[in-house]
């Protein structure tokens, strides 16, 4: 089997959403304030967006994440991977989230930056028109400059090639946070296809090696289920006995665990 990113989507991205969670022990119930270019019900969003955008309990150990960008993954009807790009703020209290099928990792982190400075301001007409202009973008090709407005450009990463460091943000985070021996393990591990579970008590290091590790598979696939967030409500995925498969379960770096 090849890769499971789809081929040649027909926007940059599905949905833009800032969603806000309210409550000292909210996890999965945030209310959606605004969302941009909606292709699929609002009750799907809600059961989803809101779910993973808090995948932990609010509380005085998780405001640590403010500031944090994390990645989620959703996998569609055809088995292809939309990344949920996310940015934590306000005391963990809101989440900017881009859904989209492009692991443009960088850029959508660049992008929700400017979004997130831009809602603080109130600048809802140049949010507004920098989500526009993204959306209405044909796909560039690889390598290629994008300019968006007077202060929100980037360049097109090339998804056919290894990532090198220190481009590749997810892999040279990677190579901080875990030691040659746990990478080789993990390494091996993916390779005979078994159960991983990863624990860390940073979001943005949590998914950052997760996807990094995948990366180093090229120009293998990983082809199973593949949640780089688990939120409180799928924990019991953990716990099954009747796995067929050893669950790996690798521990990052001690200050990060």
């Amino acid at each position: 089997m090849g890769s499971r990113i789809k081929q040649n989507p027909e926007t940059t991205f599905e949905v833009y959403a800032e969603v806000t969670c309210s409550g000292t022990g909210c996890t999965g119930k945030g209310t959606i304030l605004c969302i941009n270019y909606l292709f699929f019900s609002p009750q799907e969003v809600l059961q989803t967006l809101t779910k993973f955008c808090f995948p932990f309990y609010v509380d005085s150990h998780a405001v640590s994440q403010v500031g944090q960008n994390f990645t989620f993954v959703l996998t569609d009807i055809d088995s292809k991977q939309r990344f949920g790009f996310c940015r934590l703020s306000s005391g963990t209290k809101s989440c900017f989230c881009i859904l989209s099928y492009l692991p443009w990792f960088e850029v959508f982190y660049k992008l929700l930056n400017v979004l997130a400075d831009y809602s603080a301001k109130g600048q809802d007409s140049q949010r507004n028109e920098l989500l526009e202009t993204l959306h209405k973008l044909n796909i560039p090709e690889p390598g290629s400059s994008v300019h968006l407005g007077l202060h929100s450009y980037f360049t097109v990463p090339d998804i056919r090639e290894l990532p090198s460091i220190p481009e590749n943000r997810n892999l040279t985070e990677y190579f901080v946070a875990v030691d040659v021996n746990n990478m080789l393990h993990l390494y091996a591990s993916m390779l005979y296809e078994r159960r991983i579970l990863i624990c860390c008590s940073k979001l943005s290091t949590l998914t950052a090696c997760i996807h990094g590790s995948a990366a180093m598979l090229y120009p293998m696939f990983w082809q199973h289920v593949y949640i780089p967030v688990l939120p409180p409500h799928l924990l019991d995925y953990c716990w099954c006995l009747h796995w067929p498969w050893r669950l790996g379960s690798h521990r990052l770096s001690d200050k990060d665990v």
